[in-house]
């Protein structure tokens, strides 16, 4: 690996960020100074404390004092921050935070709204389409001027599916609607039973053309419907109408849960009739340039659209085309050419997201600035990693701070200060274990400096397949009729730069062909707030049940959702004051001193603890407390998957996606003879983390078990058994497969771009 070469900047030389006595989650009373306009990478094991110090001691700080500035009414409309427990943050700059949460939005919004590229786009069309010009409004599937009529710019239509609601073979009388809310005997049912227009003993797949037109559509008349108390005359109204207009015409959260589970089961959604999907009126369709219409322009790649601006002439024409060029060209520099303007913002990957949001500050002249990134390689393969590294150096060169969160070593090279975290995890981090350059820090003791010069060998003796597991013509979005197989009893990693189809390929084709298989996703876990590993891993109601038989009292006093919770604070620990124009106030409870459980509860002990004393050990200190049959394998299985650091109360809310991915996993750990689907399992993970992993994942394979990882990382790829790299590049140049083999065979590729960086790696 290359080391970083020292930059300087004069406009910020000798100065410095202070940070004093911070205290946030884990961290130890930690002091530290960071140089201004260079890049500084935080590096560490997984909970080691590196985002309690960049994001939630220097970054909230950051961004609570430049609020403070803004006017009452400003500040009114913005998030409030609240202190964090730290004694002094000095000489921050104007924080810019680039994390990995969500894009959110709603259905309408896409990579083209995001961006800002799409209104330029409108304009476009709006003064030089033909064969008829508007108002940009006239473009947009988010004003009624633009938009579809029938799905209202959403692209997708929900309808009813009659094949589920209705029983042909059945008459009215007889049951022949399915819907629980349209019963035999209910008020809507007397509206088509009761309506005259038809015989409602007579089956349904024996009515006319007519009578099934007035059943589903027909409108007029009055019809008397009773009920248990009283009768009164309502309109009739066909059973389609009907439905579509109580259940599918209004904002479906309005129903109880219970009804819109209901609802589903009877409705069907698909790509819009109307509008083809586009999202937009027959009026904004028709008209075009360069022999295509918007939504045909927003369809094409991003590297593609670039190409097709370009040929644009005219002064005003090329003057906005070259506006929309320059956001492009970003995109395509930090390796997102292969995505669409009409992609929906919901369907992208958290690195994705990520760079998209670094796309909007990549044009930005102003210096003085605090950039804050969160881990920027997520999701890129090593051959992007370049083109993301050469865009920190550039924000920095332009007299900015450049904080970044980071495991991967090819980010970390280009540091010009580093600050390595630990020395464990948890409890047993939250200690600054290192400052200094990359250079130092390969020679230093720290895991992350021992990971850094650790030897880099290809596996060169892989386990033998024991089986196949075809897809043949495999040709879903940019996947060009693929036909694979993946080996059984193997560990396979799926590899290829963003946008090569990857996760089409797995993902979708491979789980369609074999819905068995046991897929684990970084996605939240679906649970309350107040859900903890504890729960999700089921031994919490275990615990509960020796405390209670220990104590000879009921199982609900140990929950602090129940019976056993703190009065004052409801169980949560904390008593958050919201003060009008001020920043919010998070203070311990009084009552019982954050540990969220009554006294008379804390009373009750497990040899010598109480529950909030449990729920407070970590979980490596749990699975030896916690001897019994039914707790001891599971907490086990935490551990091994690398959660030991975690408390047993701790809020699944606080977990990052690759923590969400181990927990799920350390549910699946006793499983044999299935089939594992993962997705970039070393998300989040520290370089000495990784070969903790591939022991999980070795152990795996060895119950007999096939493992498919989707992954960039260079140190899980030289470890597989089999590999399938797919390419050459992303969007509509990937969709192929490129090589399949083992390792030692990869790095002789000549075109592979995986395995030109193995052989690097590896070298």
């Amino acid at each position: 690996m290359v080391s970083g070469t020292k930059r300087t900047n004069s406009s910020s030389a000798g100065e410095e960020i202070r940070v004093s006595g911070a205290r946030v989650h884990n961290l130890k009373d930690v002091t530290l100074s960071v140089p201004t306009g260079k890049i500084t990478v935080f590096t560490g094991v997984s909970g080691s404390g590196k985002s309690s110090v960049v994001f939630d001691t220097i970054g909230v700080e950051a961004q609570r004092q430049l609020y403070s500035t803004f006017p009452w009414f400003i500040r009114n409309q913005l998030p409030r921050y609240e202190r964090p427990a730290v004694d002094a943050v000095e000489r921050l700059g104007t924080p810019v935070l680039v994390d990995q949460k969500p894009l959110g939005g709603s259905a309408r919004s896409t990579v083209g709204t995001i961006t800002d590229i799409l209104p330029v786009l409108r304009t476009l069309f709006a003064r030089h389409a033909d064969p008829e010009h508007g108002r940009p409004s006239q473009y947009s599937f988010n004003n009624p001027q633009g938009m579809c009529p029938d799905c209202d710019g959403l692209g997708k239509s929900v309808r009813l599916d009659l094949d589920r609601m209705l029983d042909t073979s059945k008459s009215l009388n007889d049951g022949a609607v399915l819907f629980p809310e349209y019963k035999v005997g209910g008020p809507d049912f007397q509206i088509w039973a009761n309506s005259g227009m038809y015989d409602p003993d007579k089956p349904l797949k024996r009515f006319t053309k007519k009578e099934m037109e007035d059943f589903l559509h027909g409108t007029g008349g009055k019809v008397t419907v009773k009920t248990k108390n009283t009768s009164f005359a309502t309109n009739y109204e066909g059973l389609e109408d009907r439905f579509t207009r109580l259940y599918l015409k209004r904002d479906i959260s309005t129903l109880s849960e219970r009804k819109r589970e209901t609802v589903k089961q009877f409705v069907t959604d698909g790509e819009c009739a109307s509008c083809g999907g586009t999202r937009l009126n027959a009026a904004a369709l028709a008209t075009k340039i360069q022999r295509k219409n918007i939504a045909e322009w927003a369809a094409l790649q991003v590297d593609e659209l670039i190409e097709l601006l370009g040929k644009l002439t005219g002064a005003t024409v090329k003057a906005i085309a070259d506006n929309a060029r320059v956001g492009l060209e970003r995109m395509a520099a930090i390796g997102l050419g292969y995505l669409t303007l009409d992609r929906q913002t919901s369907t992208l990957s958290g690195g994705e997201a990520q760079r998209l949001k670094l796309v909007r500050h990549l044009g930005s002249d102003l210096t003085g600035m605090l950039y804050i990134f969160d881990e920027p390689s997520t999701g890129l393969h090593p051959h992007d990693v370049g083109r993301l590294t050469a865009l920190l150096k550039a924000l920095s060169d332009r007299g900015n701070t450049v904080l970044v969160v980071e495991h991967d070593p090819d980010v970390i090279a280009i540091a010009d200060h580093v600050v390595d975290l630990g020395p464990g995890a948890g409890v047993h981090g939250g200690e600054v274990v290192f400052e200094g350059t990359v250079a130092a820090l390969r020679k230093s003791s720290t895991a992350t400096g021992k990971a850094l010069s650790a030897p880099t060998k290809l596996n060169t003796t892989p386990r033998t397949p024991t089986g196949k597991l075809p897809v043949k013509k495999a040709a879903l979005h940019n996947l060009k009729n693929v036909s694979v197989e993946f080996p059984a009893g193997v560990l396979t990693a799926v590899t290829g730069v963003a946008g090569s189809g990857k996760s089409t390929l797995v993902e979708q084709v491979f789980l369609a062909e074999y819905p068995d298989a046991i897929f684990v996703d970084q996605k939240p876990i679906s649970a309350s707030l107040r859900s903890t590993p504890a729960t999700f891993i089921g031994v919490m109601d275990g615990i509960r049940k020796l405390f209670a038989k220990a104590g000879k009292v009921s199982e609900g006093l140990f929950s602090f959702n129940s019976k056993g919770a703190c009065e004052e604070c409801e169980g949560r620990g904390v008593i958050i004051t919201e003060l009008a124009y001020m920043d919010p106030v998070t203070s311990e409870c009084e009552s019982c001193g954050g540990r969220r459980f009554t006294d008379a509860v804390l009373e009750h002990e497990l040899r010598g603890k109480s529950i909030a004393d449990v729920l407070e050990m970590p979980i490596s200190e749990a699975a030896e407390f916690f001897t019994e049959p039914a707790l001891a394998p599971k907490l086990k299985a935490l551990v091994e998957v690398g959660l030991g650091y975690l408390s047993l109360g701790q809020s699944l809310s606080t977990l990052s996606g690759g923590e969400r991915q181990r927990l799920k996993l350390a549910n699946e750990l006793h499983r044999e003879g299935s089939v594992f689907v993962l997705d970039e399992p070393t998300t989040g993970l520290h370089l000495s983390d990784v070969d903790t992993l591939m022991g999980i994942l070795g152990t795996l394979v060895e119950k007999n078990n096939t493992v498919i990882v989707i992954e960039h990382n260079l140190d899980v790829i030289r470890q597989a058994d089999w590999i399938i790299d797919l390419g050459p590049e992303g969007g509509t140049a990937g969709g192929e497969i490129v090589f399949t083999g083992k390792p030692a065979d990869l790095v002789k590729h000549g075109t592979s771009l995986t395995g030109q960086h193995l052989k690097r790696h590896c070298g």
